[in-house]
């Protein structure tokens, strides 16, 4: 399970490449794990529900990582970090409406390896899109008393196979449509975009991004 990210970049540079509108967010670059704020991509409706009349402008703005948990989680305060099931009643309202899919920008990803057999330490494993120096995960937020956002999953390829994990997060494809469909197309449309990144694309860098 994907819980921590890096967005080495400035919040101009995400506005230029997913071509939004400049908002509140003084993002400078850095990691971004579940309890703190990233910037995420909306499309620009982030206020106001209901069906669109027209397209508006893709937006940048802050959210926190973690979605408040259901009720059924009882005691549990923390937040959800992902997405496991998006038919689950609890995520499907949101999917439904486009105005609560969002664009989680990132320039590499960390993941657990199997344990090492001589010391048990698990060793980290920092992967970027090879085709995209800035790509963007696909994701969902919710209008709580602190609006957050939760990161998509899907089945895992070949590569996160081999290393033993039963999901992935979903990477977005660097066409730009692709994106339009997830901030703006229906459902039906955008639900086709819960697809393994293919393993062929995927790069594992030589060692851990730079704090």
């Amino acid at each position: 399970m994907t819980l921590l990210y890096r967005l080495d970049t400035r919040s101009a540079a995400i506005t230029d490449a997913f071509g939004a509108a400049a908002g509140d967010d003084p993002w400078a670059g850095g990691y971004a794990a579940p309890g703190s704020f990233a910037p995420i991509v909306t499309g620009g409706r982030e206020f106001i529900a209901g069906p669109r009349k027209e397209h508006t402008k893709p937006r940048i703005t802050p959210r926190l990582w973690g979605v408040p948990p259901p009720p059924s989680a009882q005691a549990s305060t923390r937040g959800v970090a992902t997405v496991r099931n998006p038919a689950s009643p609890f995520w499907i309202g949101n999917l439904r409406n486009s105005e609560f899919r969002c664009l989680i920008p990132a320039t590499s990803f960390m993941e657990w390896g199997k344990p090492n057999g001589s010391d048990g330490r698990r060793p980290q494993h920092w992967i970027a899109p090879g085709d995209q120096p800035l790509f963007a995960f696909a994701g969902v937020w919710k209008d709580s008393e602190v609006p957050s956002f939760a990161m998509m999953t899907c089945e895992p390829n070949a590569a996160y196979k081999a290393m033993g994990k039963d999901s992935m997060p979903v990477i977005l494809p660097s066409d730009e449509r692709a994106r339009h469909i997830w901030l703006y197309g229906s459902w039906d449309r955008a639900s086709t975009l819960l697809q393994p990144y293919p393993s062929s694309l995927m790069r594992e860098l030589d060692s851990a991004p730079a704090r």
